[in-house]
């Protein structure tokens, strides 16, 4: 017998107060609660979701253990509300072998915070030219069912399509950065227009990611497989995956907390922190990613968490590396972003954080599933009304390419329990 948890006076995504009781790593009991447990926690005001399940993070180990590891990672995570991340392949070396993928696991499962789910390589080395050892990283103890070579597109037609219809023999899902080389190569850091002029940085077109998109939705119709869209930044990328949900094409598309809330006028000061692949966006971008998250047509906000030493970030901003932030404030800023604004209700940001990122994922055996008896208690409670500062000294991440520092948001993580048992409380660490 595990230790139990009383929930009390939670409200539920669907509005209804009740009492939750905990024990052995599931939901015994919905209600009104009497019986003992070993820990109660009041959740009066409070929100209680299912845990949280982020498709994009970038936990950097193996290879790049001075700006993130798998555990330090992984407490990020948990802070956020998170109950299991799916940690991408450009890592060094490149999860492209079963071997890799259960290293990651493993690693994942001895820090034993979050589920560690590891993403395969799409391609060998991420050099977009010869397929990664899908099937056998889908066999393995891991049990891949994502792959991506996020950083790098999979650019070239004919291996996506032989990617697309390798993984639907499993059930497997392509999640594709989409960023045609020919058009925003290995420089460009700008969203191209007027500002990219007046700055003088290398600009990255909207039309480098849609071109991208929309050859693959076609591809996943030809194959009859499953295309995911990573970090989709641009107006017009949502109105090729709207059109392409309507034609019954099996598309599926996140979107960062960054893109629904930056955009590129912070770029004007040159701080590497805004740098981020997609670039941040016009305000006409921001708002279409909005429409579309609260509309369906993007299914799911991921968090990219791409984390950085300093010596990587402090460049010239062309010279600093892509990437910020975003485990530890994913939920505030949806919740000032998406529910402040009535974008979103409560069971809309459960929709959008936990139960579609879990089937997208494959996790939704034990992710993203309803808060109901015999349930997985793969739990995250939330004050809604709680205005929080930023604070970059305060990550538990290793390292502070923060880029929400000082901004107030809206909603704080109280609590976070993986299969029972609490990895947060009083918003820290248990």
């Amino acid at each position: 017998m595990t230790a139990s948890t009383l929930i009390k006076g939670a409200t539920l995504p669907d509005g209804t107060t009740t009492d939750v009781l905990v024990q052995d790593g599931t939901i015994a009991e919905l209600g009104s609660v009497t019986a003992a447990a070993d820990r109660t926690i009041d959740a009066g005001g409070l929100r209680l979701l299912p845990g949280l399940v982020d498709l994009h993070t970038h936990l950097r180990e193996p290879g790049r253990e001075d700006a993130e590891t798998v555990l330090t990672g992984s407490r990020a995570a948990a802070v956020g509300g998170y109950t299991a991340v799916l940690a991408m392949a450009n890592t060094h070396p490149v999860t492209d072998t079963a071997e890799a993928a259960e290293r990651v696991y493993d690693l994942g499962r001895a820090a034993g915070l979050v589920d560690v789910q590891p993403v395969g390589a799409v391609t060998k080395g991420l050099a977009g030219e010869e397929l990664a050892e899908l099937g056998l990283m889908a066999r393995s103890r891991a049990k891949v069912r994502v792959f991506s070579d996020d950083g790098k597109c999979v650019h070239d037609p004919r291996v996506m399509r032989r990617a697309l219809e390798y993984v639907k023999a499993f059930g497997g899902v392509v999640s594709q950065h989409s960023q045609d080389p020919s058009l925003a190569g290995p420089t460009a850091c700008c969203h191209e227009g007027e500002l990219s002029g007046q700055l003088g940085l290398p600009g990255w077109p909207g039309v480098a990611e849609e071109i991208i998109v929309a050859r693959d939705v076609m591809l996943a119709r030809h194959t009859g497989s499953r295309v995911h869209v990573a970090h989709v930044s641009t107006a017009g990328s949502v109105e090729v995956i709207r059109w392409a949900k309507a034609q019954g094409i099996d598309v599926t598309a996140e979107v960062t907390p960054h893109h629904l809330l930056l955009t590129t006028d912070l770029l004007t000061g040159y701080d590497p922190t805004f740098k981020v692949n997609p670039p941040l966006r016009p305000d006409e971008d921001v708002q279409a990613l909005r429409a579309a998250l609260a509309d369906g047509t993007i299914d799911a906000v991921a968090t990219d968490h791409a984390p950085h030493a300093r010596h990587d970030k402090e460049h010239a901003f062309v010279d600093a590396a892509f990437g910020m932030l975003g485990l530890e404030t994913a939920l505030p800023v949806v919740t000032t972003v998406m529910v402040e604004n009535g974008l979103l209700d409560w069971a809309g940001l459960a929709r959008v954080m936990s139960v579609n990122p879990a089937r997208i994922a494959g996790l939704d055996d034990v992710h993203g599933r309803p808060i109901a008896v015999g349930e997985p208690a793969n739990l995250t409670l939330v004050d809604p009304a709680a205005q929080v500062v930023v604070d970059r000294a305060a990550s538990v991440s290793l390292s502070r390419n923060n880029p929400w520092h000082d901004r107030k948001l809206t909603g704080r993580v109280v609590a976070t329990l993986l299969r029972g048992a609490p990895t947060v409380l009083e918003g820290a660490l248990a």
